[in-house]
């Protein structure tokens, strides 16, 4: 992997990036509660790809047996994720709506408000039968604390008591909350060592997949923790990081100058984004990567089987 910044100034020029960038992403999954600037982004599902395009509105493509890319019609939207079988976003009024599998109830979501955030997995049943017991959903209030709906065999929904979380992400079987000063609280499952993160100081950005989590430090370098089968957990030598994301078996990295590096299993080609440039976040399903350019337009590789990543005419600007 390439080095892009080597001196000291360079330095704190990536750092400052990377703040920024995150500033920007968080402010993206808030919105602004009247007269909203919308952000830009997609999220990747297990065998679907939602984008939301800058005037709140948002488009699918891809698997769509729970009705999970059922998304048309709806305006205002901030921030959006996705599941293996579910869709779930924030609206600029701060409550929530999902659609999709609801086998699990992670989809019942109606009754939150003042969320600024959210976060799903797993699902999906006979369609995805490697993974069809587990789904849960995460959402960040506005205060900081965090509520939780879906299966809870174990402990991932346990978020009651966290406080003062700026961002969460749910994996298979654990949910994990970034802390305002930088450090990581978990909760479920540690079967592949994912939760053990108690270490990890100076975060800027979390990242979870089925059993391995990710970290993005504020000088752009990037930990992870959890299983390591396909190398999924390689990332110790990435600096100039300013977004990771997390998959079934990989890890994807944006640098500053807008190319991507990506490690892990690429049996579907998702890891082949060498080439990519002019991106400004990227977004990983189960075997595919989805990446978001500066004008707006969508680039993705990886398991097409469904559609998902037949995004090519996507201008989200």
């Amino acid at each position: 992997m390439k080095t892009i910044f080597s001196s000291r100034r360079h330095y704190y020029v990536a750092r400052v990036t990377i703040l920024l960038m995150m500033v920007a992403l968080i402010a993206g999954m808030v919105g602004c509660g009247g007269g909203e600037s919308y952000t830009p982004m997609v999220a990747a599902g297990g065998l679907h790809t939602v984008g939301l395009m800058s005037n709140g509105t948002m488009v699918a493509v891809g698997d769509n047996s729970f009705g999970q890319c059922d998304v048309g019609g709806w305006t205002g939207i901030v921030q959006v994720a996705t599941g293996d079988a579910q869709t779930v976003w924030v609206k600029s009024d701060h409550s929530v709506v999902a659609v999709g599998g609801n086998e699990y109830e992670q989809c019942n979501v109606n009754n939150w408000t003042d969320i600024v955030q959210v976060d799903t997995t797993g699902g999906g049943g006979d369609v995805f039968p490697a993974w069809a017991w587990y789904a849960h959903t995460v959402g960040r209030k506005s205060d900081g604390t965090v509520v939780a709906v879906g299966d809870n065999h174990a402990g991932q929904c346990h978020v009651g008591n966290w406080t003062d979380i700026i961002q969460v992400a749910a994996g298979a079987w654990y949910t994990v909350g970034l802390k305002s000063n930088g450090t990581v609280v978990t909760a479920g499952d540690n079967s592949y060592g994912q939760l053990n993160v108690s270490t990890w100081t100076d975060i800027v950005q979390v990242a979870v997949a089925y059993i391995h989590t990710v970290g993005l430090k504020s000088d752009g370098t990037v930990v992870a923790a959890g299983d390591n089968t396909f190398g999924q957990c390689n990332v110790g030598n990435w600096t100039g990081i300013v977004q990771v994301a997390a998959g079934g078996f990989h890890t994807v990295g944006v640098e500053a100058d807008g190319t991507v590096v990506a490690t892990g299993r690429n049996n579907y080609g998702q890891c082949d984004v060498d080439g990519w440039t002019d991106i400004t976040r990227v977004a990983v399903g189960s075997s595919h990567t989805v990446g978001v350019k500066d004008d707006g337009t969508v680039v993705a590789v990886g398991d097409e089987t469904s559609g998902q990543c037949d995004v090519g005419g996507w201008d989200l600007n």
